[in-house]
């Protein structure tokens, strides 16, 4: 495969490789052709591909030799074929981002280059075929707008946008002194209500800013290095100069030499080093609008879960950052971040019908709530997520008023969360002229396969019209996209990732998104989020150790007696323990692990096995995927004689007795396993290295990025179970060999959380795009506006009538539900403290 690889780079396209590759399998192909089209129109996945070359070839060494060569190579890029008999299109990408389209004949094995458009359009075909060919179909192109916008152009680039942002820049400014003319208007612009920050209008040009400069660099030296900006302060103004340079005399001099580097030779570097340094955000807006969006008795309620966590946490460290930045920049003033939700009448015993609540654990952080309006008042009820988008326009005309009365004026960022939130957001950026970010969580059409050529099946239950639609909304009109892995944006070499499932997609009967995203635009960035270091710490910090909850744990893995939360129990206490902890859903693949271990006698002899997921009783679940994972863990348990090895816990959602139980894991010498057959990022990853916890983790998305394979944990294939548990195996047999063995893991892990990923590193690299992309919005101030009146066009057309088609439930009172069972009640924050505003 390598060589058909380097032939395949040796040549300009898929559609002038595959007619060679063809012939020199002709007998064969003509064969395996006429298979695919025997069966008249339908759509093919790789693997129904695959399955159907071996029907017809089926001697494996032919197989095999087909396979190994440039044909194969293209084969296994091949992501989807339409069979339109006589033809088969192929849909292929060869590498991330990067797509192609052939048209195939099966009689005589032709090739032929075909556009995006006809590859969708023949897909279309199979669903609504007079829609296909009416040519006045609508066709929405993205692309058509951004012609002039730079793109990333190799794969291993996307989601690294601010480093290339900073490089456009530069070469924009870059040549003639004048060139730097638009640096100098923004400097201009920079204020903090109606106060004038860094310079005035007497340095309205690059050439006098740049004598001042030179002035005062010259007395900022003679200055001892800690002297407060206020002693300096009026000899500034006379030159020009405001606050905002920093908080001393060594501070202002690093920043002022830092522009006067960017004005003479700008270089990248440099570049995003200024920007960071500038006073540009002090008030943010982040919105999560669906669920229930509270501090404490939520998680477990409908459409809540982690993304609740994922911000509480994000705020807890954007305001630390912010505080440090306004100190550092020489300013007094008071950040503000709201995270504006929805505000619910029947809050089911939350905190969600409280308008307005502080943060714990911050300064100057609220939620605040919106309710949901309708022509008959506000709604009380709960909504499901994929019910939301009638509310939605209301909601952020209320949202709005209310954010300019609360901060005294503008957000300067403006963050969206999921479908809903990063459509509120890019409303509400558009209508204040802010710069926006998004942050997807998780894109639904990647969750269910087909569901963009099937959605008038799924519309009824799900309105993925409105969804897929109002993502590639967001997407456009955000700034830049905050996303935790690279997987996330552009997938592996064999799966696309989920923003790349939006590249090119068709609604049959509503429209044709013949470019929808590129995943190369440089707007895409990473930033991975960490754990809350108050609640996942290293096991060896004795005096943070939570002895409280250590009574509860003890019970809840090693009591024999089956109750509620637990069952089975462990006879030999000094073994160590591998630990898994998720939802009991397919893809999180718990039962796997679990026959992995069943089937594997040398790892039974050296480990004990604890998990923690769903119920135990599959009637307690309504979601028939857990009810068969249940059924088939108690049956694996059965079949393989767990019992005396095995301790399966119910789910557990208080997060500070979490944390404590990954350290008592690390007790006892363990490792924890994430066994997932995809994973989108990987906190409980993230969470498990927090706490000092050897780590193995599956090579299938996000975690295959966290752990660096065999330096600061393992990567095992969850596809390929006896490997996985040699692999966990090997690894206990070392560390009774050699002392330090598992110390060398649990370090080298802490040290690749501490690099990598704690929410310090992700606010100040959020930080640093908010400011890089607030001056790259003006600088492509126009191209912006062209691409908004499409958009809005798009929005106002096509999506608001969608939206009409959604029915808004009837009001009546809701049945009241029981609050999530856990041992001691659920909180969010690090404290139990009662919030500052009931106080």
């Amino acid at each position: 495969m390598a060589s058909a690889t380097a032939a395949m780079k040796r040549s300009d396209s898929i559609a002038e490789s595959m007619p060679d590759a063809l012939r020199q399998s002709r007998y064969h192909m003509k064969r395996c052709f006429a298979k695919f089209s025997e069966k008249g129109k339908r759509i093919m996945k790789l693997q129904h591909l695959m399955n159907e070359v071996e029907l017809v070839i089926d001697d494996k060494v032919e197989m095999n030799q087909v396979l190994a060569g440039v044909l194969g190579y293209i084969l296994c890029s091949t992501q989807e074929a339409v069979v339109s008999p006589p033809h088969v299109l192929f849909s292929i990408r060869p590498n991330p981002g990067y797509w192609e389209f052939v048209k195939v004949s099966s009689e005589d094995l032709s090739v032929e280059a075909i556009t995006v458009r006809d590859y969708l359009k023949c897909k279309e075909t199979l669903y609504d075929e007079k829609w296909a060919n009416d040519e006045n179909a609508l066709e929405v192109d993205f692309r058509a707008i951004d012609f002039s916008t730079p793109h990333l152009t190799l794969s291993s680039s996307i989601g690294n946008g601010l480093d290339y942002v900073s490089k456009f820049i530069t070469s924009m400014l870059a040549g003639r002194l004048e060139n730097s003319q638009p640096l100098v208007d923004y400097l201009l612009s920079l204020n903090y209500q109606g106060e004038q920050l860094m310079i005035n209008d007497t340095l309205n040009t690059a050439a006098k800013l740049q004598m001042a400069m030179i002035v005062t660099e010259v007395y900022l030296s003679a200055l001892p290095k800690d002297t407060p900006f206020q002693n300096f302060e009026i000899r500034f103004k006379e030159w020009g100069f405001e606050k905002g340079w920093g908080d001393t005399a060594e501070r202002t001099k690093e920043t002022m030499r830092t522009l006067s580097e960017v004005l003479q030779a700008p270089d990248p570097l440099n570049m995003e080093r200024l920007l960071s340094r500038l006073p540009t955000i002090f008030n943010v807006v982040i919105f999560s609008p669906h669920g229930y969006f509270g501090q404490a008795d939520v998680l477990g309620l409908p459409d809540t879960g982690g993304q609740v966590v994922y911000i509480l946490d994000q705020v807890k460290a954007l305001e630390e950052e912010l505080l440090l930045r306004i100190k550092q920049q020489g300013l007094v003033v008071k950040p503000q971040i709201f995270v504006v939700t929805r505000l619910i009448p029947e809050a089911r015993g939350t905190t969600c019908n409280q308008e307005l609540e502080p943060i714990n654990g911050t300064k100057y952080s609220n939620i605040l709530r919106v309710p949901f309006r309708t022509e008959n008042g506000v709604l009380r009820r709960w909504v499901s997520r994929f019910d939301i988008y009638p509310y939605l326009e209301l909601f952020v005309q209320d949202a709005t008023a209310k954010i300019l009365d609360l901060m005294d004026g503008k957000p300067d960022l403006i963050i969206g969360n999921y479908t809903d939130g990063n459509l509120v957001a890019s409303l509400m950026a558009n209508k204040l002229g802010i710069t926006q970010a998004t942050i997807a969580h998780a894109l639904e059409k990647t969750k269910y396969e087909d569901s963009d050529i099937k959605w008038k099946e799924l519309d009824p239950k799900y309105h993925f019209s409105c969804q897929f639609l109002a993502d590639t909304i967001s997407m456009n009109a955000t700034d830049f996209v905050i996303a935790s892995t690279f997987q996330e944006i552009a997938g592996s070499k064999d799966r696309p990732g989920q923003y790349e499932s939006h590249t090119a997609f068709t609604l049959p009967g509503l429209c044709r998104v013949v470019s929808g995203i590129n995943v190369f635009d440089p707007k895409f960035n990473i930033a991975a989020p960490g754990a809350d270091q108050s609640v996942y710490f290293p096991y060896t910090e004795k005096q943070k150790r939570v002895s409280s909850f250590h009574p509860a744990i003890e019970e809840l893995l090693y009591s024999k007696e089956d109750n509620n939360e637990h069952m089975g129990f462990l006879v030999d206490r000094k073994k160590p323990i591998i630990f898994s902890m998720a939802r009991l859903d397919t893809v999180k693949n718990i039962t796997g692990l679990v026959e992995w271990y069943g089937k594997n006698k040398r790892l039974r002899n050296l480990v004990n096995l604890v998990v923690v997921g769903g119920f135990f009783d599959p009637s307690k679940s309504k979601d028939r995927e857990e009810i068969a994972e249940i059924k088939k863990m108690h049956s694996l348990i059965e079949k393989y004689q767990l019992r005396g090895q095995i301790r399966w816990i119910a789910a557990q959602t208080d997060r500070n007795r979490n944390g404590e139980l990954y350290r008592c894991i690390a007790d006892t010498r363990g490792a924890f396993v994430q066994p997932a057959l995809y994973e989108a990022f990987g906190l409980t990853v993230i969470e498990a290295m927090n706490c000092g916890l050897p780590t193995f983790a599956t090579n299938q998305g996000g975690p295959a990025e966290i752990i660096v394979d065999g330096i600061s944990g393992f990567h095992i294939d969850p596809n390929n179970g006896d490997d996985a548990s040699s692999k966990i195996a090997d690894f206990f047999e070392k560390c009774k060999t050699e002392a330090t063995y598992w110390d060398k893991y649990s370090k080298a892990g802490l040290q690749r959380i501490y690099e990598c990923y704690t929410w310090k590193i992700y606010a100040n690299k959020v930080l640093n795009m908010g400011c890089t992309y607030t001056f790259w919005r003006q600088l492509n101030k126009d191209q912006k506006q062209a691409k908004q009146r499409y958009i809005q066009m798009f929005f106002n057309l096509q999506y608001r009538n969608l939206v009409k088609n959604v029915p808004i439930p009837s009001d009546e009172p809701e049945k009241p539900a029981p609050k999530p069972v856990t041992k001691s009640q659920t909180t969010l924050s690090t404290r139990r403290s009662q919030s500052r505003l009931q106080r």
